[in-house]
């Protein structure tokens, strides 16, 4: 009896009820875009990064971090690259020779990480052959080729087919110089990472920093991301004296950006809540004291006060359920056209580019984040709903009536 009187108490005032269902709808919605638009943002940045940037994993000597002095490499890295190669986990490993300097032009100079990379494999570790918007890639027989992102490049003003002279502090020590021809200019998202690293091919970085056949970076690209911690464990029990470190490790900007749209997200979505609650609230509230003299009734006719204040709470968990279902249906459906057609960011695109976000988000949504939503959601109702429902519980029968 008390279900069927809380259902049908709530179309008795449609219009009140109708506004309570929009709002529900409105901000199951807007929770459940939001949370997609997040994880596609975060998502495109991991992925831009692993894939672009750092791989899943870097192997180094274990003082390289401190100030990349090229003095401290790996050998020459034949039996890592093999036990690489063979684990199933491995997609690619690619060396590589990284050394910091400085790239001179008549027009200036800047400071730069160069990279001395083996084509072919830097090309499937990071994708650079896919990033060239001018010029070429590494050729197949060119010598001192190199290629620099395209904010650099306007930086020092450079064009394809210039010369650019690199120069940094070899193995021994001694400052050592040699001058490269830019064939291509590649361009990112990340526009740091563009204006500050250079590529040249391995034998010739290795020739410049006097370190014959030895490498000083191995990055790794594996099949599955959940797998990172299981190889990085793997290569320090094989390998002691080399330190490796994950992607996170890498860019502890990550973890940065993880944790701050977390918080973001959380205040959102409690702004989002709380725009509900006040909205169900004052409804409910509404409710409860137009009907007054109907509940001071139903108390002198023998119905105890908490079955009264059970029947509105169900009334508030009905409205609030008859509207999920179109804010569910509303989320999924734009979810599903923004993840298909992208959202176009490109007027923010410099500030963007500044974080490394790329210009177009594509929304991404997990089912147990719909759940998680809508659970709030109801909690937030039927919380919401214990302050009218309390005033029940203080009317006195005989006052009621006369009202």
């Amino acid at each position: 009896m008390i279900v069927r009187m809380a259902w049908r108490n709530i179309w008795r005032n449609r219009s009140r009820s109708l506004v309570i269902l929009i709002s529900v709808a409105i901000g199951l919605w807007a929770g459940i875009f939001l949370m997609a638009f997040y994880n596609g943002m975060i998502r495109q940045r991991i992925r831009s990064a692993i894939e672009g940037e750092t791989s899943h994993l870097q192997i180094h000597h274990p003082l390289f971090a401190e100030d990349g002095d090229v003095a401290y490499h790996l050998g020459s890295g034949d039996s890592l690259i093999q036990f690489l190669n063979r684990h199933r986990a491995v997609r690619i490993a690619c060396a590589r020779i990284v050394s910091y300097g400085m790239a001179s032009t008549a027009a200036g100079s800047a400071g730069v990480k160069i990279s001395g990379v083996q084509p072919s494999e830097e090309a499937a570790v990071t994708g650079l052959s896919r990033k060239i918007i001018e010029g070429t890639y590494f050729s197949q027989s060119g010598r001192h080729e190199m290629l620099i992102g395209k904010r650099l490049a306007t930086k020092l003003r450079l064009a394809t087919g210039q010369k650019v002279v690199l120069t940094i502090n070899d193995a021994e020590g001694e400052l050592s110089s040699s001058a490269f021809r830019v064939v291509g200019l590649y361009s990112i998202s990340n526009s740091p990472y563009e204006e500050s690293n250079v590529f040249v091919r391995i034998s010739e970085a290795g020739q410049l920093a006097a370190m014959d056949d030895a490498i000083n970076e191995v990055a790794v690209l594996l099949h599955q991301d959940r797998d990172v911690d299981g190889v990085a464990s793997a290569l320090r029990a094989r390998f002691a004296s080399v330190e490796v470190k994950t992607w996170m490790q890498l860019s502890p900007e990550m973890r940065l950006l993880v944790v701050t749209m977390d918080r973001m997200m959380f205040i959102f979505m409690g702004i989002i809540l709380l725009a509900l609650s006040f909205g169900i609230v004052n409804t409910m509230l509404m409710s409860v004291l137009e009907r007054t003299r109907e509940i001071g009734m139903l108390l002198s006719l023998g119905m105890t006060r908490p079955l009264v204040f059970g029947m509105v709470i169900l009334e508030t968990f009905f409205m609030v359920l008859a509207g999920c279902p179109a804010g569910v249906l509303a989320a999924i459906l734009t979810v599903a056209y923004t993840q298909k057609n992208g959202i176009d960011l490109s007027g923010s695109s410099e500030v963007m580019s500044s974080f490394g976000w790329e210009s177009r988000a594509y929304p991404s949504l997990e089912a147990g984040q719909v759940g998680v939503i809508l659970l709030l959601v109801i909690c937030t109702a039927l919380l919401s709903a214990l302050f009218p429902a309390r005033r029940t519980l203080k009317l006195k029968p005989a006052e009621a009536i006369r009202k």
